[in-house]
């Protein structure tokens, strides 16, 4: 396995033309998984130290951060990230800030799970980014304050340990502590601007909860359902489909490049634990010129064996949501789409309970991690 890019140092000053031209980045092993912190999943920054210069809730923001050289405000230059005031000493005799200085912010994670990466994204942030970051987590039941996170009694593990990062730069970390996590303290050492955070994971539900829901979204990101595998991701990803709530721009589904072929595209799911579905919603919103013509969906109880068609080839409208009640329950752990020709859906809802046995090993997981 190749060992996570590192970046160090600062960056060059901004020269004008694209600020990204000279960013700094790599492909990190584990950004093809959820983002646990994701604001549609319900992720938020819900307190910091210190936001003088920028806002903690910009860290979360979905979309790359911007740069304006031209824009200023009344504290100074105007940034997209999380910026801190410049740490100074406590007299003239100790005019530097001790080794130990840091500032934080606490991260709710829109869904708990077991965090595989973090990327700490200094973009933008060329010489006044931290010197080094550090990662804790913490596995705490309901909705607690930010006085109740910071309590003596609160166990957090070090996910990443103080490590010096780049300016400008996408400054990646692989995780392997095997917990449940639901909340995050993000340190950077000892002052500066990060602009987004994003943490990559699997999500971890509360088995209990989905108990009490009985029927529910199995394929849902932030139930646990995830995307194993598509054909095409020429536009938007696969994962867009099971993201929560509906759709509300293109962009926010999944589309496929045009096919010159006969054949077709699909995206394979697995879901949360084996289940019995009864009912599917097939999503086509804001895919008006460009939604799938027509869909099928078929089912497999395990991880290999053959695809067993529960719903036969079907006409989709645009920008419409469709649905479909089952003829008879059907049991799998995995459900697949297949589009025809081309084109794409915004969501899909796949309805059903997990099996004894899959709710057996929901739980022995959760007591596993620690939840």
């Amino acid at each position: 396995m190749t060992a996570t890019a590192r970046f160090t140092g600062d960056a060059n000053p901004y020269g004008g033309g694209d600020p990204y031209a000279d960013y700094r980045t790599a492909d990190f092993p584990f950004t093809g998984l959820v983002d646990l912190a994701d604001r549609r999943l319900g992720a938020g920054v819900i307190a910091a130290n210190d936001e003088f210069f920028a806002e903690r809730e910009n860290l979360l923001k979905p979309e790359p951060a911007e740069f304006d050289p031209e824009r200023f405000g009344h504290k100074g230059k105007t940034m997209d990230g999380w910026e801190t005031r410049r740490r100074r000493g406590t007299s003239a005799g100790r005019p530097h800030p001790t080794d130990e200085d840091h500032d934080w912010a606490l991260v709710r994670l829109g869904a708990p799970g077991v965090v595989r990466g973090v990327v700490v994204d200094t973009a933008h942030f060329r010489g006044n980014y931290p010197q080094a970051v550090s990662v804790e987590a913490a596995c705490v039941p309901g909705s607690p304050s930010p006085e109740e996170l910071l309590a003596p009694g609160v166990d957090w593990t070090t996910l990443v340990p103080r490590t010096s990062v780049g300016g400008h730069a996408a400054n990646g970390f692989a995780v392997a502590a095997e917990q449940r996590v639901t909340h995050l303290r993000v340190n950077q050492h000892p002052d500066g601007g990060i602009a987004r955070l994003r943490v990559y994971g699997e999500v971890a539900p509360d088995p209990a909860w989905l108990a009490a829901l009985g029927t529910f979204d199995l394929v849902a990101l932030e139930n646990g359902g995830t995307v194993e595998d598509a054909s095409n991701r020429f536009y938007s990803p696969a994962t867009n489909t099971i993201q929560p709530g509906r759709s509300r721009k293109m962009d926010d589904g999944w589309e496929t490049r045009r096919r010159r072929d006969k054949g077709n595209d699909w995206i394979r799911y697995r879901l949360v634990e084996q289940a019995d579905i009864r009912a599917v919603e097939i999503d086509t919103a804001y895919l008006k010129g460009n939604s799938a013509g027509w869909a099928s969906l078929s089912t497999r109880d395990g991880e290999s064996g053959d695809w067993t068609e529960v719903l036969p080839r079907t006409r989709l409208q645009p920008d419409t949501n469709h649905r479909f009640v089952l003829p008879e329950v059907v049991r799998a752990t995995h459900i697949r789409i297949d589009i025809f020709p081309d084109g794409g859906i915004s969501r899909l809802r796949v309805f059903g309970s997990p099996t004894e046995e899959g709710a057996t090993r929901m739980a022995e997981r959760h007591r596993e991690l620690g939840g």
